[in-house]
């Protein structure tokens, strides 16, 4: 289903001009109908403008100001759209016999005929492509080789199409469109015999290539991309896939591409938000000190001018709870008091690792995980130079004894602050429980929000 809006965004304010567009249409089934003149923008469509055609299916989009050039859309209902590019000429006239996009006919603008032309050119060549795969399946050897040799042959077709565009519309958007999404592969021939042998030194020679040139055919500072089905998702590739995932590696290529689109207001707004919830929301252990750096360097400073009060509010509470339990960090040191009045200090733990565990027991979540943890995590540790400071984090003692006693725990540290006054719970973020830490024997933090299975992993890797 195509969900439109047809409130257009603050940022689709487009400068005056002397010149404007006029997109005169002819589409037969929609003849007496309204059709819709959308918009592609990050993932989403947006009406632009609309026309009532009369009963020979012509009717007329136009504005006293330039479209920004993109991929557009004629819309009259789901069933019936199709796409087709608009570039710097934009007055012309669209015929469309089926709503089908590779029937459109376009006369008045070369590079929008053109885009038709090739769209209907890659069709044909994923068709061969299909019926080329589709043979390789039940291929002997020789026949393979043949395909292979068929399927470069396309390969080829289509750059050789690449480069007659380049030349016939130099600087346009059109041939920055088509290509958007190639990104080149290494030349195995480039290479030392030494890396070519070895597996895992040709699939990082891989990876460090892709890395470097993923972005050769995409101009991510040009705003006419932001006007297209793949920004979004070109950059949610690069960061979830293509960078390194860790901390130390990913930042220096975020806050290279953020410097590079500064200047351009919508891509730089689009992108600080993109990357700031990405690096909360990442499943790789760590990367929550992106999101602390982004949130001090762009959007605390005043950089984020288009933060409210109340976003920057929840900014600056995550902040709070994240800054000082960063993978890296030396864990902030506290002194609780233990179930038996005795006060143990964190720090002045003399172990290989230390776990350090805030849990409550009616948490559904803390029913399940601290049993087990305590069963395959700590018993099979403790003597190998596991310790764990264990941290109630409510203030019902009677409940604390139970919970203790119905999984026989007392032989870790268990530990409470009945009155919150150390700060426990901002120190080491304890708004979800459980909430774990590995501590190495520096206390440095090594490990946070883990699974059992992870645990299991990184301690006995430590340990053993």
């Amino acid at each position: 289903m195509i969900r439109l809006s047809f409130l257009i965004p603050l940022f689709f304010t487009i400068q005056l001009s002397a010149q404007h567009y006029s997109i005169k249409v002819q589409l037969e089934k929609a003849s007496n109908e309204t059709v819709q003149l959308a918009y592609h923008y990050l993932g989403k469509i947006y009406g632009a403008d609309a026309t009532t055609l009369d009963e020979h299916g012509v009717g007329l989009f136009e504005g006293d100001s330039l479209l920004t050039q993109g991929l557009y859309k004629i819309l009259l209902d789901k069933d019936h759209h199709f796409d087709f590019l608009v570039g710097a000429d934009q007055q012309f006239t669209l015929t469309n016999p089926s709503f089908d996009g590779k029937d459109s006919e376009i006369e008045g603008s070369a590079e929008s005929e053109a885009f038709v032309d090739y769209m209907n050119f890659l069709g044909e060549l994923q068709q061969k492509s299909a019926a080329l795969n589709e043979n390789y399946k039940n291929a002997n050897t020789q026949e393979k080789e043949k395909i292979a040799t068929q399927r470069k042959a396309l390969d080829d077709e289509m750059h050789n199409y690449w480069d007659m565009i380049d030349r016939q519309f130099p600087n346009s958007f059109l041939y920055k469109f088509i290509t958007a999404n190639y990104v080149p592969a290494l030349d195995e021939s480039t290479l030392p015999a030494n890396i070519v042998e070895n597996d895992s030194l040709l699939l990082l020679a891989k990876f460090n290539y892709q890395r470097e040139h993923y972005w050769d055919y995409f101009d991510y500072t040009d705003e006419r991309y932001l006007y297209t089905p793949f920004f979004k998702s070109k950059l949610e590739t690069w960061f979830q896939k293509v960078l390194y995932p860790e901390y130390d590696s990913v930042k220096p290529y975020v806050y290279s591409f953020l410097d590079d689109v500064q200047s351009n207001k919508r891509i730089f707004q689009f992108a600080t938000s993109f990357f700031l919830n990405s690096s909360i929301n990442s499943n790789y252990m760590g990367m929550d000190a992106l999101f602390v750096d982004i949130a001090r360097d762009y959007y605390l400073s005043g950089e984020a001018f288009w933060a409210s009060e109340e976003s920057l509010e929840k900014i600056r509470e995550n902040v709070l709870f994240m800054k000082d339990n960063l993978i890296g960090k030396i864990a902030p040191d506290l002194t609780l008091e233990s179930f038996d009045g005795e006060f143990i200090n964190l720090h002045q733990i003399d172990s290989k690792l230390t776990a350090l565990l805030i849990y409550e027991p009616n948490c559904s979540h803390c029913k399940v995980f601290v049993p087990e943890f305590y069963k395959d995590v700590y018993l099979p540790n403790k003597d190998k130079g596991l310790e764990v400071y264990a941290i109630y984090s409510m203030d019902d003692k009677e409940e604390w004894a139970e919970f203790l006693t119905k999984y026989n725990m007392f032989d870790w540290l268990n530990v409470w602050d009945q009155d919150h006054s150390s700060r426990f719970k901002i120190k080491y973020d304890g708004r979800k429980t459980p909430g774990v830490y590995l501590l190495d024997e520096n206390k440095r933090i090594i490990g946070k929000k883990m699974t059992i299975e992870q645990l299991k992993e990184i301690i006995s890797e430590k340990l053993n």
